[in-house]
C-alpha cells in the first residue's frame, strides 16, 4: 500500500537570521550547511529507525501506515476514529483504506460509544497488541541504544529538538500521551526493567 502525504505542519518555521561567521559553535545551526545536516540526520536516523519494522510488515502485505494505527490505537486504547484522524493528519478516506483490513484480519477492534452511539471507540485485539509489540521491540533496541551512546543531557536536548519541530496540534497531542503514561497504568505492565541512561 503506498504511503499517504504527510501532512503539512501546523505552522512555517519562523525564519532565521545568519549568524555571523565564527560567532561559536553554539551558533552554528543557524547556518545553511548545519541545517541541512539537520535534514540528514533527520533522513537517516529515520530510516535506520524504521527499517526492522518495515521489513515484518511487509512480511505481513502492511507499511507504515499501518504501523502507525497499531502504534497510537495501542497508546490510546478505546481512541475514536476522530481522535486517531486528528493524530495522524489524514483524511477519513485514507484512515479507511488502512482500518478496514485491519479490523478484518482481527488486528483492530472497533465498539459503539457509550454517551454517543455513533462514535466508533478503536482498540487492539490481543492478535493486534501481540504484532504492536513486536514492532516495538524492533525499533525499541535502536532508541536504547541511541540514548545511551548520547547520555542523558544530549536526550534532553533531541527532546526538545523534536518539540521544537511540532506544530501546536502535534504537540498537544503529544501532550495527552503523556499524561496517560503519567497516570496509573491498569492494562498491561510497563517495563521496568530498562537501565538508565548514561
Amino acid at each position: 500500500m503506498p504511503e499517504q502525504t504527510d501532512p503539512k505542519p501546523d505552522t512555517e518555521p519562523a525564519a532565521t537570521t545568519s549568524a555571523p561567521v565564527g560567532a561559536g559553535r553554539n551558533l552554528l545551526f543557524l547556518r545553511e550547511e548545519e541545517l541541512r545536516l539537520a535534514q540528514d540526520l533527520l533522513f537517516f536516523g529515520y530510516r535506520d529507525f524504521t527499517a526492522g519494522a518495515d521489513q515484518l510488515l511487509a512480511e505481513l502485505g502492511m507499511g507504515r501506515a499501518h504501523h502507525r494505527v497499531l502504534h497510537f490505537v495501542g497508546r490510546r486504547p478505546g481512541i475514536t476514529v476522530g481522535e486517531l484522524l486528528g493524530i495522524l493528519g489524514i483524511t477519513k478516506q485514507s484512515l479507511g483504506r488502512v482500518l478496514t483490513p485491519l479490523v478484518e484480519e482481527a488486528y483492530v477492534q472497533q465498539s459503539a460509544g457509550r454517551n454517543d452511539r455513533r462514535q466508533r471507540l478503536l482498540s487492539l485485539t490481543p492478535k493486534g497488541e501481540a504484532l504492536e509489540r513486536r514492532l516495538f521491540e524492533r525499533q525499541r533496541e535502536w532508541v536504547m541504544r541511541a540514548y545511551r551512546e548520547a547520555g542523558p543531557v544530549a536526550v534532553d536536548g533531541f527532546r526538545r529538538v523534536m518539540r521544537g519541530l511540532m506544530g501546536p496540534a502535534a504537540r498537544q497531542q503529544l501532550e495527552r500521551l503523556e499524561q496517560k503514561d503519567a497516570r496509573p497504568s491498569t492494562g498491561r505492565p510497563r517495563d521496568t526493567h530498562l537501565a538508565p541512561i548514561g
